[in-house]
């Protein structure tokens, strides 16, 4: 039944030709320093990026930072570089070889001098490294996570706590760095945390050297050996206590390190015995955790939390739910710390596979989102996940387009959330078995381990494992804000069905309830089918669409 269903889907699905090559937006005007941000140049493509060497002392009664950053990179011969570093942070000095490097700045960016554009031509390719001294007072966030900036607070009990969230805002609202996210850096990056004896510094990946210093002051160097998204790179500052396990995982020992404000020790074992599920449900679903060698953490953060790679910012408040709410309002999203588990998810999508450009987040929320689902499928059964995913659908504002506009750093809808979702439950019925949808699950993140990828990446990968061609439901789902319409009427013995107000080519099967279940294949055009008198007609809920009878 599958096969020959399979068969049908896949003529069907033919019908569409290529995908949109720019999404549906409103008019929207980008300046040149948005294209500076957001696009490939000739000062960004002669140099791959290798390693960041990051360190940072914060001042927390001036709210400001003084630091470092040794960039390594492979250096292809070009002859200036743009760094990325945002008002009103300031660059001392360009270092390389005991050589300055002469720079200029044009707003958040700044052109350096690597050498002239003759000399180019007589370089060697291969790695160099240049250091990047700075300081200020960086951007102040006033509603963590979503506007991004460090955060310059006080725990309960009045002690300094200090961090950063700075996704889409972008790292280079701290550190000097290559804003792209095409290009990470190869081989990883370390962070030194240089903090009042009294706090501790806590970072990504491992702690490799603990410093005390003659001013009062202890350095924490942290080190991830994996490729690692600008905006992960996060120092946590406070009066971190911690507790570990080990988790068996399909790769061996996964240590797993837990770093909580002293008070809270308690509530936070309690809590977090949701990681050990968590981990099998998602290594089950998606494969190996990408990041055994640099381990997982969960780091309490004065703000709610972020995916922060192998330090996932936790502050939910030692609480089931979304700050004990469920957005479903179905009741299941209050059996889990959303925090945990969206947070955790997003070690595989948006991590390990990470978008090149920031209108393609949808590749990161969408799967993370409906990572939520699969967490329920497998703790609780289907029809639980069935629920929560179809009742997250109120939330979804049909605004603009789930992509964004490439090139510019700019966004698309946060429908990228639960409208996308939603598109994935869709495909995963019309695909049609689970253990296909799994292994495209557990295929994506093997094929693209470590890397930076595109919508046509995804969507490629997806239709060729599937056998399907779901190219016109991704340009319906993500390039536009027009929900598909399956119309319906009634005639003597028989109901005619179409879709409406869908992309040119729209041909998605979906299941239907007439007296049983049936499969249809709409297109644009009127079809007709036989039915038993009073069979009633009923759109299975699991695909996201409106149906409307004429």
């Amino acid at each position: 039944m599958k096969g020959k269903l399979s068969v049908l889907l896949l003529l069907f699905f033919c019908v569409g030709g290529e995908a949109f090559t720019q999404p549906l937006h409103k008019l929207a005007t980008f300046t040149h320093a948005d294209s500076l941000r957001g696009s490939l140049n000739s000062e960004r493509t002669w140099w791959d990026l290798l390693r960041y060497d990051i360190t940072v002392k914060p001042d927390y009664v001036n709210k400001s930072i003084t630091g470092s950053n040794k960039i390594t990179y492979f250096d292809n011969g070009g002859h200036t570089m743009q760094i990325d570093f945002q008002q009103p942070m300031e660059i001392d000095s360009i270092v390389a070889d005991g050589q300055k490097y002469k720079y200029e700045r044009e707003n958040n960016v700044f052109h350096v001098h690597i050498r002239d554009s003759a000399a180019r031509y007589k370089i060697k390719p291969g790695p160099r490294d240049l250091t990047v001294y700075f300081h200020g007072n960086p951007r102040i966030a006033k509603k963590a996570p979503w506007d991004g900036g460090w955060i310059f607070t006080k725990d309960k009990q009045g002690r300094p706590w200090m961090t950063v969230a700075c996704e889409g805002l972008g790292a280079s609202a701290w550190v000097p760095c290559k804003e792209y996210l095409g290009d990470e850096p190869d081989s990883g990056a370390s962070l030194s945390i240089v903090v009042p004896d009294t706090l501790m510094g806590v970072g990504n990946g491992r702690l490799v050297s603990t410093t005390k210093n003659n001013d009062r002051t202890t350095t924490y160097k942290w080190e991830v050996k994996n490729p690692i998204n600008n905006y992960n790179i996060i120092p946590y500052i406070g009066k971190y206590v911690n507790f570990s396990e080990v988790f068996d995982g399909i790769k061996g020992k996964l240590h797993c390190s837990y770093w909580v404000i002293d008070y809270n020790l308690d509530k936070a074992r309690k809590q977090f015995t949701q990681v050990k599920p968590m981990m099998r449900c998602f290594e089950s679903w998606f494969g190996p955790y990408p990041f055994y060698d640099d381990s997982y953490k969960l780091v309490e953060s004065p703000h709610l939390g972020m995916e922060h790679q192998s330090a996932v910012a936790y502050g939910n408040n030692y609480q089931n739910g979304y700050y004990g709410k469920d957005l479903s309002e179905t009741g299941w999203g209050l059996k889990w710390d959303f925090i945990i588990i969206h947070e955790s998810g997003h070690e595989w999508f948006g991590n390990n596979i990470s978008c090149k450009d920031i209108a393609d987040m949808w590749i990161h929320e969408s799967f993370t989102n409906y990572s939520e689902t699969l967490y329920i499928e497998c703790m609780f059964g289907k029809e639980a996940a069935n629920d929560y995913v179809i009742g997250c659908r109120k939330k979804i504002v049909n605004d603009i387009p789930v992509i964004g506009v490439y090139g510019v750093n700019q966004e698309g809808s946060g429908d990228m959330y639960y409208k996308g979702a939603n598109m994935l439950h869709t495909i995963r019925q019309i695909i049609n078995n689970d253990d296909t949808f799994r292994n495209i699950l557990i295929g994506l993140n093997k094929t693209f381990y470590h890397q930076t990828v595109t919508a046509n990446d995804i969507q490629t990968y997806i239709n060729r494992h599937s056998g399907l061609n779901f190219t016109k439901v991704f340009d319906q789902y993500l390039r536009t804000t027009q929900i598909p319409v399956l119309q319906y009427k009634f005639e003597a013995g028989s109901v005619k069905y179409r879709w409406s107000n869908c992309v040119k080519g729209f041909a998605m099967p979906v299941k239907v309830k007439m007296g049983a279940e049936k499969w249809l294949y709409p297109t644009e055009e009127w079809k007709s089918e036989k039915m038993p008198a009073d069979a009633g007609f009923v759109v299975d809920r699991n695909f996201y669409v409106e149906s409307r009878k004429m």
